[in-house]
């Protein structure tokens, strides 16, 4: 049996991305926030901060692991939640 290690799996994924995202941050919320922990925790590298203290986000791309959201000290900063059904991240076998 062949085991397919994390570091592997992150290279294959396939995206089915919907218009409706399933991740919102909400830049007024960030603006407060010195921290910066989804800049730091996100494995797909998908938060910018900008130098207005605000943060860039791209949900197309995501691995729907919820790490941003745990991570987040900012209250109501980030709405998460799985996409619909039929769309997301797919992991394929290298």
């Amino acid at each position: 049996m062949v085991t397919t290690t994390f570091e592997e799996k992150i290279t294959t994924p396939r995206f089915n991305v919907d218009e409706i995202p399933h991740i919102v941050v909400h830049a007024e919320v960030c603006q407060d926030c010195s921290v910066r922990a989804c800049v730091y925790v996100c494995p797909a590298n998908l938060f910018v901060p900008l130098d207005d203290g605000g943060i860039l986000f791209n949900y197309e791309e995501c691995f729907e692991c919820g790490t941003c959201y745990i991570a987040c000290n900012q209250e109501g900063a980030i709405e998460w939640s799985y996409p619909r059904g039929g769309y997301g991240v797919t992991f394929r076998e290298a």
